[in-house]
């Protein structure tokens, strides 16, 4: 096994362990400081089975019940040299996050990699942006398909070190002759957009015609990903319906409504694209 893709002694990997979060406010009395260590690990099929199969339902949010999501997470665990996971309490606990990526060629014949592949294609066909995708996934071409998730109140400045190890990961991996030569790299996402409560009827139906389909990111590197793209765009949830943004409303006037997000970007541009979440995300020094 290539030397750069060993973590640290401690499972740590070479990059930013600590960060600030800071939660400012215009009463100074209220402020208030939190010192994180973050530590970035390989994947432990002992330890991460739990954690990163609740992160993937995070991630494909209410059609998380259309897949097989234990056997994905056992499938990206079945490779542990591929991509990290971000704990704050040490290797025993479940990852806060984790970046990986599978080839969707290689595990083709996995029944949970063809329903998942099923999917992403259905859905592309839904959105004319999106549509070199199902050709694409039906070429035979190895797309290395990249997860990616986190909890919600985890700093956006973590993306960087994980992109940049996958892709020194990745380098490596092909050196040893394994199965990680992509052609494209398919990232599956999710962003978000307000919309009114249907729990205040009288208040929606005053305001009707007014709702505000700004798109917003959950994850801020998508933004920056979405540049270097071959295809990028949005796709319904097949069981998503407006009571499920309500549920999300967390005692704020504007519902959230969720929906799915795809970024397809060349191989021979993914280095770029990090490098550019690089410049974008990494706290100042």
């Amino acid at each position: 096994m290539a030397k750069k893709r060993a973590r640290e002694a401690d499972g740590a990997a070479e990059a930013p362990d600590k960060m600030v979060e800071d939660g400012d406010s215009s009463d100074d009395d209220d402020f208030d400081m939190v010192n994180v260590d973050f530590e970035w690990f390989n994947f432990d099929p002992e330890i991460d089975f739990h954690g990163t199969k609740s992160l993937l339902r995070q991630l494909f949010d209410v059609d998380a019940t259309l897949f097989d999501i234990s056997g994905l997470a056992d499938l990206i665990l079945s490779q542990p040299t591929i991509g990290s996971t971000v704990k704050v309490d040490g290797k025993e606990t479940d990852a806060y996050a984790f970046l990986t990526a599978l080839n969707l060629h290689e595990h083709r014949e996995k029944k949970q990699v063809a329903d998942l592949t099923r999917y992403i294609s259905d859905k592309a066909k839904t959105n004319e942006a999106l549509a070199v995708i199902p050709d694409l996934l039906s070429s035979g071409k190895h797309v290395g398909l990249v997860l990616s998730e986190r909890l919600i109140n985890m700093p956006s400045e973590i993306a960087p070190p994980m992109y940049n190890m996958l892709i020194n990961e990745i380098e490596a991996a092909v050196e040893d002759k394994e199965p990680y030569e992509f052609s494209h790299y398919l990232i599956i996402s999710k962003t978000y957009h307000e919309i009114e409560s249907t729990l205040d009827v009288e208040e929606r139906k005053r305001k009707k015609g007014k709702q505000d389909a700004t798109m917003f990111y959950f994850h801020p590197e998508d933004e920056v990903l979405q540049k270097h793209a071959v295809a990028s765009g949005s796709y319904d949830y097949t069981k998503m319906d407006e009571a499920i943004a309500d549920s999300k409303r967390a005692f704020q006037e504007m519902g959230i409504m969720p929906r799915g997000f795809m970024i397809l970007i060349e191989a021979s541009k993914f280095a770029g694209a990090a490098k550019a979440i690089s410049e974008y995300l990494s706290p100042p020094s």
